[in-house]
């Protein structure tokens, strides 16, 4: 039963499909159509009543009126009866309303609460899901530790060679003995006159200078050249193997010449007082281990090259630049240039390009010859001498067939004189027949400069090796970038022949082959040109160029002999930012890794790679220890420079036999391959060098980005800004070391410092707002580990040669087909090379990088390539890895290109050539868009 709405009373329905209707409709009328039709209702409900009794009135007009007026007054109060209670029940409705809205209310309030909740729940069981994850990961690389620690030990036990310590400094502490004096000296070698008993293989091979202000050994009318005395105290004062304690030196060095007469009308007298000599302090009695030089510079005759001639020098070893045959004495001493450059520092201002190959002459020749007593006084063909007159023979003709080569039908030019115009004024008779110098040194390097070869003729006397002379044109002819020809080079020495591979830089040719001479100089094509005209640079640069260079090949030359490994490099020191007395604050959370879900390598402790072994075996394995294997640890011998100042912690380089990279499966699947380094060298690590400046918050996103990063040793971050960081500023813990080091001053160059603090081989260079992935890091790492003489790295740009408008060359970032510079924002490189750049690399191009602040990358590329002839090599990655949210860099700048345009052309005048290298070489997994079949694709999944 439903109670009516309109009526009071109740109204029955039939139980059916109208009950149901009703119902239905009933539900659907709402409160307010209610509140509507109620006063409709009221209105309409009088009218009519009024118009019923006021018809019935009138047609029964008999009615008593007073019956009717009673039926009237009882509706009016059944209708006001029933408004009261639509009102009260209306008012009821109402108060119910805002019963249920308070109710829904307090029910949306505690669904947006569950629902936050469930939200909450919803994230904290993701963050579980990837902890677990990580731990995972973490708990499998502690298991391929255990393993890899496992087969190591296995491995070490097999070889049974422990690790070594560093060997110490074993150094004598007493004079050398006095022993009576020997008169075998012109058989000496280092077997039977060297003192092998005061220079240990640990020594350090310390060198004593005898002071050449206090210890004069040239006679009274004679005195030594104040240039040299002051080069020599200089130059051998930078060398870490000077000792000032004569008690432990190994070697002792008496800088004898050049002598200067001091008479006006010169002197015939020897320059050199034997009596002095052999009354120097620590002489010995027979001068074992002691070194003289004869270093010429002002006076290129032979008289003052050779001052030791037929004199007693007992067993010291005599370094100058002319030798008689019988007067040499191999492997024990040596031919020296004469000092006619600086002291030291860039010469490259001196050097012309290298480009074109070939120049307006294929060959030249300046000279006169100075008639030798022994041939002026004796008609040709009338000496007892028959060997003279066959020199004198040769030599006429070989200077009748080079006016013919000049004169012939060919389209070679030739520029060859054998008189000086204006004729020499010095036509006394001399001690040998040899070519003197004809002009003034600026004519004579015009002439080079525009000559493909120049011509040196060996002295007609046989019995000499070397003459200053000679020597002096081979000075000039590689400082001009003329190729020389050694024309009699079969019978003559060149400075430090028994070190240095002078074939890759000269051309020696027999005096009885002066008629192919001209075949054999078109047969050499241009890339073999361009080869040894810069391999003859090099030479020049660090071993004539500056008497620095040319008194410390010295000392190393002995030192070679001998076996001992040159002394360490004094590393840059790493200074902290931070007092000793502050610790900084560490961050709370860490940034996960979401792209690394495989293992990439095991959880390790930081390690160093292996030091100093090797430099006891290189001279075993490259027949001359010139440079222990920093200095040469890609075999590029003679490209670097002669006993290059060293790191301290030298590394084992190279490839080790019988090493077993840990692996389970045959052949390396792609889980097995990214849980090793693989390759073929011993497991290693790499250190990561980061520069910044006044960007903390981007420093510290880039830094939390290494957690979890396998095979790093540490992180050095090169703290460029003079302001130290906030000391409120919290810094990650990432598993590894992070190293604050306090630079100097504000410079790019110190991105290429060779830190003490770098511990490992491979350093990967990275820019602070650079966003790599852990997976390409790992893949630039071995990738590196196969090419660990090149820049390895992600961002490539090329140069090209702009001939249409600067005819200069151009640095292009544009995406091409190919590149030849991998930008050190992001690449692996070998810490060899931050001892080149900062010790070795010429200071111009350090200072234009300071000047442009820029293009420190491009020079880092210059270098390695100049020194390897290899380009870089890019791996593959994403097509940009720059942090969108960073601040505006360098980079952004308009000027940033156009500085890099000059860098580049600047760095290519400083080289001479054009060092960079095109390829179109690119790194990817061996495995990268291989189709692999769907039953293998699980094992292959971490590829």
């Amino acid at each position: 039963m439903i109670g009516g709405l309109y009526d009071g009373g109740p109204t029955y329905h039939s139980v059916g499909s109208g009950r149901i209707e009703t119902f239905h409709w009933r539900s659907h009328v709402k409160l307010s159509r209610i509140i509507i039709l109620v006063p409709v209702i009221l209105f309409i409900v009088p009218l009519f009543t009024h118009y019923y009794l006021s018809k019935v009135e009138s047609d029964s007009p008999n009615i008593d009126i007073h019956r009717t007026r009673s039926k009237l007054e009882a509706f009016e109060d059944f209708t006001s009866m029933k408004a009261s209670d639509l009102k009260s029940r209306i008012e009821e409705m109402m108060r119910i309303k805002i019963s249920v809205s308070n109710e829904l209310r307090d029910l949306e309030a505690k669904r947006q609460r569950l629902q936050m909740e469930v939200s909450g729940f919803t994230q904290r069981i993701d963050e579980l899901k990837q902890e677990l994850l990580h731990q995972q990961t973490d708990l499998d690389r502690l298991k391929i530790s255990v393993v890899q620690a496992q087969v190591a030990q296995r491995e070490a036990v097999e070889r049974n060679t422990p690790e070594l310590a560093p060997p110490k400094r074993m150094l004598v502490d007493s004079l050398p003995p006095k022993v009576p004096p020997s008169h075998h000296f012109h058989s000496c070698r280092m077997h039977n006159c060297f003192d092998h008993s005061r220079c240990a293989l640990t020594s350090g091979f310390p060198v004593f200078l005898y002071d050449p202000d206090l210890y004069s050994v040239v006679n009274p009318a004679w005195d030594v050249d104040g240039f040299l005395k002051t080069t020599i105290k200089q130059t051998l004062g930078y060398n870490p193997h000077l000792t000032s304690n004569p008690a432990e030196a190994c070697v002792y060095i008496v800088l004898v010449g050049e002598a200067l007469s001091t008479e006006a009308h010169g002197t015939k007298s020897s320059p050199l007082d034997v009596d002095k000599l052999h009354s120097l302090p620590y002489w010995g009695g027979d001068g074992r281990n002691h070194i003289l030089l004869n270093l010429a510079r002002r006076d290129l005759s032979v008289g003052s090259g050779n001052i030791f001639d037929e004199l007693d020098t007992g067993r010291s070893m005599l370094v100058q630049s002319t030798f008689r045959r019988s007067q040499f004495r191999d492997n024990f001493d040596l031919i020296v240039p004469p000092i006619l450059g600086p002291p030291g520092g860039d010469v490259w201002q001196d050097c012309p390009l290298m480009l074109p190959a070939r120049r307006k002459y294929l060959l030249s020749f300046q000279g006169e010859m100075k008639s030798a007593s022994r041939f002026a006084t004796t008609p040709l063909g009338h000496s007892d001498d028959a060997d003279a007159d066959n020199e004198l023979n040769l030599d006429v003709f070989i200077i009748q067939h080079l006016r013919e080569m000049t004169t012939g039908m060919t389209l070679d030019k030739f520029l060859i004189q054998f008189e000086c115009i204006p004729a020499s004024d010095e036509r006394k008779s001399v001690e040998i027949a040899d070519w003197s110098l004809c002009g003034t040194d600026s004519s004579r390097k015009s002439i080079l400069k525009d000559s493909t070869f120049a011509l040196i003729l060996a002295p007609s006397d046989a019995d000499f090796l070397s003459t200053t002379l000679m020597q002096a044109r081979l000075y000039e002819a590689l400082r001009a970038g003329a190729i020389p020809v050694i024309l009699g080079g079969d019978q003559v020495l060149l400075s430090y022949g028994e070190v240095v591979a002078w074939r890759r830089a000269a051309v020696f040719l027999p005096k009885a082959r002066v008629t192919e001479l001209h075949f054999l100089l078109r047969a050499i094509p241009d890339s073999d040109l361009l080869a040894m005209r810069r391999q003859g640079r090099t030479l020049w640069e660090r071993y004539l160029g500056v008497a620095q260079g040319a008194v410390d090949t010295v000392v190393a030359v002995v030192r070679d002999r001998l076996g001992i490994p040159p002394l360490p490099a004094p590393q840059t020191p790493s200074p902290s930012v931070f007092n000793e007395s502050f610790i900084p604050l560490r961050a709370d959370n860490i940034v996960a890794e979401p792209e690394a879900e495989e293992s990439l390598g095991p959880l390790e402790p930081p390690y160093p790679s292996p030091s100093f072994r090797r430099n006891y075996s290189t001279f075993l394995t490259q027949g001359h220890m010139i440079w222990n294997d920093w200095a040469d640890p890609f075999n590029l011998y003679p490209q670097l420079p002669y006993d290059t100042v060293l790191p301290s912690d030298a590394k084992f380089i190279g490839s080790e036999v019988g090493f077993r990279p840990i692996g389970k499966g045959a052949g390396g699947a792609g889980k097995e391959f990214s849980e090793s380094l693989g390759g073929n060298h011993p497991r290693e690590q790499f250190t990561i060098v980061m520069l910044t400046y006044e960007r903390e918050q981007v420093l510290i996103n880039a830094l939390a980005r290494l957690y979890g990063l396998p095979y790093l040793n540490k992180v050095l971050v090169v703290w460029n800004s003079p302001k130290p960081p906030m000391e409120d500023l919290r810094w990650p813990e990432i598993g590894v070391p992070i190293h604050v080091i306090k630079a100097l001053r504000n410079s790019l160059n110190n991105r290429f410092l060779p830190f003490d603090a770098i511990e490992t081989e491979a350093v990967l260079s990275i820019d602070d707002d650079a966003h790599l992935r852990h997976d390409e890091i790992m893949f630039g790492f071995r990738v590196w580990r196969e090419h660990r003489d090149r820049v390895v790295g992600f961002p490539g740009r090329f140069h090209a040669w702009d001939q249409n408008y600067h005819n200069a060359w151009n640095y292009n970032s544009n995406y091409s087909c190919e590149l030849s510079m991998v930008l050190t924002g992001a690449a692996f490189f070998h810490k060899h090379y931050t001892y080149l750049y900062t010790h070795w690399l010429p200071q111009a191009i350090r200072d234009k990088v300071d000047e442009y602040m820029n293009c420190e990358d491009i020079a880092m590329n210059f270098l390695v390539s100049h020194i390897t002839r290899k380009p870089p090599v890019k791996v593959t990655s994403r097509w940009t890895f720059r942090c969108p949210g960073c601040p505006v860099s360098l980079s952004e700048d308009d000027t940033h290109f156009q500085e890099r345009h000059k860098c580049i052309n600047f760095f290519s005048q400083v080289f001479g050539y054009m060092p960079l290298l095109n390829t179109q070489y690119r790194a990817d997994s061996i495995l990268f868009k291989t189709r692999i079949p769907h039953d293998k694709q699980k094992c292959f999944k971490f590829i």
